[in-house]
C-alpha cells in the first residue's frame, strides 16, 4: 500500500501550547522532561519524547516545540540513529525549535524516540536568600498521552517553602528531585520557592512643596512593618518632626514646610519579607472600618451586593476577580484614571491591579468581611505574567483580608492569578510583594512612595528597589524625658507626662512604663507604651492622686522603660508656703497700705496747692461784705 507523505507539526508549548488535532489523532505521544538545576541556578534541560504510530499511513518528518524562554543555549537533538539539526526561531512569548527528522517510521505501533537539550537560565533565579523555580505548564493536556516532569536542584536548597498550585496527591519527592505528572502542572505550571525570606533595600525620594503664602504642615508614608515584613530605616534626609503610625498601620514622617518652600525627603533602608503573616489579634469593633463603603469601594451598590450574596467567602471573591476581569495593558501606557470596583465590573476587559484590588475589596466588604488594600512594590522579571502598574514609578496594588479564624490579615494578588493562567496566589503568596502603604480607612490616602510627584519631576524615577543579601536589624533605642512641674500645691492632684522618643531605625515593641514614687499615692504605676516608628515619639500622662493640704515635703519621681531610668525632684508644699503666694501676698498687702498713704500724701499736697492760689490772689481779691 502507498503511504502518504505527511510533514506533520506536533506541537507541545510551555504556556503557550495549541498542538494539532489532525496530529494527534493519527499519533500517541509520551514526554519525559527533566530539569536539572546546577549550583549557578543555570538549568539543563532534558526533552524526551516518543512517538507512537496510531495508522498506518503517516510518519512524521518534523516536530516542532515551542517554550516560552527566550535564553537556549547549548541546544542539542538526537534519535535512535544519530544527531539531529534543531532549528530556533525566536517567538512573541518564546523560542520554537523545529526538528526534521532524519529516520521515517512508519506501520501502526511502531515508535518514534528523540530528546532534545539545552540550557536555560529562566527556570532557576538565584535571588539572594531566595531561589525561585517555575516549571512551565501545558496549555492542552488533553492532547497528550503521558506526560511527567522530573525536578532535580542543589541539596543545600532544602525543601521547598512553597509548591504552586498545592499538590492534589503527596508528591514524590526524594532527596532533592522531585517528581510531578502532567496532572500536577495543569496549565498554569508550577512554582517553587526555597528560603525562609527574602530581603530588599530600598532608596526612595519625596517631592514636597509648600506653594501657600504660609506655613504648612504635610507628611510622607514610609514603608512599616507589617505581619508579612521587617523594616529598618537608616536615614531619612531631612529629619522630621515625628513619625507615627495610622488607624491602618502606616509610618506617617511630619513635616512643617515654609512659604513657597520646596524639599526633597530621601529614604533609605532595608527589608525582610516573610511568607507567613504573623498573628495580629484585632477585634470586631476595631474591623468595622474595613467593612464601610468609600471612593472606589461601592459596598452598598445593588451590583455588588448581589455578587455578595453569591460569593461568601474570600477564596470565592477571589476566583471571581481573576476569571471575571481581563488585564489592560494599554492603560498602563496610557494612565487612565481608576475605575474602581463598580467601574471593573461594567468593564471587566479594561482592569489593571487597582482594579482587580477594587473589586475584590467591595465584594469582601459588602459580604462581612474586612478588607482593604496593600500598594507597593513586587519583584518581577516577567511583565507580561506578572504586571505591575500602580504609578509613575511601577508599583503594584493587591487586597489583604482579616481571617478570624489565623487571627491575621491575609494578602492575595488576583491580579497575577489572572495573568499567570491560574498561579496561586491566594493560598500562599510569595517573598516578591513588598509593602509601601495600606488603604483602608481611606481607598487612596496615604500615597505611597513613588507618587509624591509635580509637574517638573514627573518623569523622575523616585523608586529605587534591589534584592539585598543580609537584614540587619538593631534594637530599637527609647530615650525617655519626665514632663512635670517642679513645685506643686499640696491638696490637689500632681499631673505629669513622660516623653518617649524612638531613637532607632525600627519599630519598638510594646514595652512596660514604670513610674514610682516615694511619698504620692499610688506609688508604683504600670502603663503600656505602645511600639513607636523609627525616629518617632509619643507623650504618656501619668497622675498622682491630692495629698494633705498641709504637705510640705519633697519628693523623687522615678521612670523606668526599658531598661533606662530617669528622676526628677519635686517639691510639695501649702499654698500659702508657694513663692508665688507669698509674692503676691506681699504685693496685696503694699498695695493696701500704699493706698491711704498716697491718700493723705495726695490730699496734702492738694490743700498746699489751695493756700498758695490765695497767696497769688492778694488782699483785693478778699470777698467783701457786699459779695455776700
Amino acid at each position: 500500500m502507498k503511504k502518504i507523505l505527511l510533514f506533520l507539526v506536533l506541537t507541545i508549548i510551555f504556556f503557550i501550547f495549541t498542538p494539532s488535532t489532525f496530529a494527534s489523532d493519527n499519533f500517541s505521544t509520551d514526554y519525559k522532561v527533566k530539569y536539572d538545576i546546577g549550583s549557578n541556578a543555570d538549568t539543563l534541560t532534558t526533552i524526551e519524547v516518543t512517538l507512537t504510530n496510531l495508522s498506518d499511513n503517516y510518519y512524521a518528518s518534523s516536530y516542532d516545540i515551542e517554550v516560552g524562554f527566550n535564553d537556549l543555549r547549548n541546544l542539542s537533538a538526537t534519535e535512535s540513529n544519530g544527531k539531529i539539526e534543531p532549528q530556533i526561531t525566536k517567538t512573541e512569548k518564546g523560542s520554537k525549535i523545529h526538528i526534521p527528522f532524519n529516520e521515517r517510521v512508519v506501520g501502526r505501533g511502531n515508535k518514534l524516540n528523540f530528546a532534545v537539550t539545552f540550557y536555560t537560565n529562566q527556570i532557576a533565579q538565584n535571588l539572594q536568600n531566595v531561589w525561585d523555580v517555575n516549571i512551565p505548564g501545558i496549555s492542552k493536556k488533553a492532547d497528550l498521552d503521558n506526560f511527567s516532569v522530573s525536578l532535580s536542584y542543589p541539596s543545600f536548597l532544602g525543601n521547598p517553602v512553597y509548591i504552586k498550585p498545592s499538590p492534589s496527591r503527596k508528591l514524590d519527592i526524594n532527596g532533592s528531585s522531585i517528581n510531578f505528572t502532567g496532572a500536577d502542572l495543569g496549565e498554569s505550571g508550577i512554582s517553587l520557592a526555597f528560603g525562609e525570606f527574602q530581603v530588599y533595600n530600598f532608596n526612595l525620594t519625596y517631592h514636597l512643596r509648600n506653594e501657600n503664602l504660609y506655613k504648612a504642615r504635610t507628611e510622607i508614608a514610609l514603608p512599616p512593618t507589617t505581619n508579612y515584613q521587617d523594616v529598618r530605616l537608616d536615614k531619612i534626609i531631612p529629619n522630621p518632626q515625628n513619625v507615627y503610625i495610622d488607624k491602618d498601620g502606616n509610618w506617617l514622617a511630619e513635616f512643617t514646610l515654609n512659604p513657597s518652600q520646596k524639599i526633597d525627603v530621601t529614604v533609605i533602608g532595608g527589608a525582610k519579607v516573610y511568607i507567613t503573616p504573623k498573628k495580629e489579634q484585632q477585634s470586631k469593633s476595631e474591623l468595622e472600618p474595613y467593612l464601610k463603603e468609600t471612593t472606589y469601594w461601592e459596598v452598598n451598590n445593588a451590583k455588588i451586593k448581589d455578587l455578595a450574596k453569591v460569593l461568601k467567602t474570600p477564596r470565592q471573591i477571589y476566583d471571581y476577580v481573576v476569571k471575571t476581569l481581563s488585564y489592560d495593558f494599554s492603560r498602563v501606557e496610557s494612565q487612565s484614571p481608576r475605575l474602581g470596583a463598580l467601574g471593573s465590573v461594567n468593564k471587566p476587559d479594561s482592569a489593571v491591579c487597582l482594579e482587580f484590588a477594587d473589586l475584590f475589596i467591595a465584594i469582601a466588604r459588602a459580604a462581612g468581611i474586612p478588607a482593604r488594600s496593600v500598594n507597593g512594590y513586587a519583584y518581577t522579571e516577567n511583565s507580561n505574567q506578572r504586571p505591575l502598574s500602580f504609578v509613575q514609578d511601577i508599583l503594584h496594588a493587591w487586597p489583604e483580608y482579616y481571617d478570624y479564624e489565623k487571627s491575621s490579615w491575609i494578602m492575595v494578588d488576583p491580579t497575577w492569578g489572572n495573568t499567570t493562567n491560574g498561579v496561586d496566589y491566594f493560598d500562599t503568596l510569595d517573598f516578591d510583594h513588598f509593602t509601601f502603604v495600606k488603604n483602608g480607612i481611606k481607598s487612596s490616602y496615604p500615597v505611597p512612595a513613588g507618587g509624591y510627584k509635580f509637574s517638573d519631576n514627573i518623569n523622575a524615577k523616585d523608586v529605587k528597589v534591589s534584592i539585598g543579601e543580609k537584614f540587619t536589624q538593631s534594637n530599637s533605642d527609647l530615650n525617655v524625658k519626665i514632663d512635670i512641674m517642679q513645685n506643686h500645691i499640696s491638696g490637689f492632684p500632681i499631673t505629669g507626662g513622660v516623653e518617649i522618643k524612638n531613637a532607632s531605625g525600627v519599630l519598638s515593641s510594646s514595652e512596660k512604663l514604670y513610674i514610682f514614687s516615694e511619698k504620692l499615692k499610688p506609688s508604683y504605676q504600670e502603663l503600656l507604651v505602645s511600639p513607636i516608628p523609627p525616629f518617632g515619639k509619643n507623650t504618656i500622662s501619668f497622675k498622682f492622686t491630692s495629698t494633705d493640704i498641709l504637705t510640705n515635703e519633697s519628693d523623687v519621681i522615678r521612670i523606668s522603660l526599658d531598661k533606662k531610668s530617669s528622676y526628677k525632684n519635686i517639691y510639695i508644699s501649702p499654698f500659702f508656703f508657694n513663692k508665688w503666694f507669698l509674692t503676691g501676698g506681699v504685693l496685696v498687702v503694699i498695695f493696701i497700705v500704699l493706698i491711704p498713704v498716697a491718700f493723705i500724701g495726695l490730699r496734702r499736697l492738694y490743700i498746699r496747692r489751695l493756700k498758695r492760689q490765695d497767696n497769688i490772689r492778694g488782699e483785693s481779691n478778699k470777698p467783701t461784705q457786699e459779695s455776700f
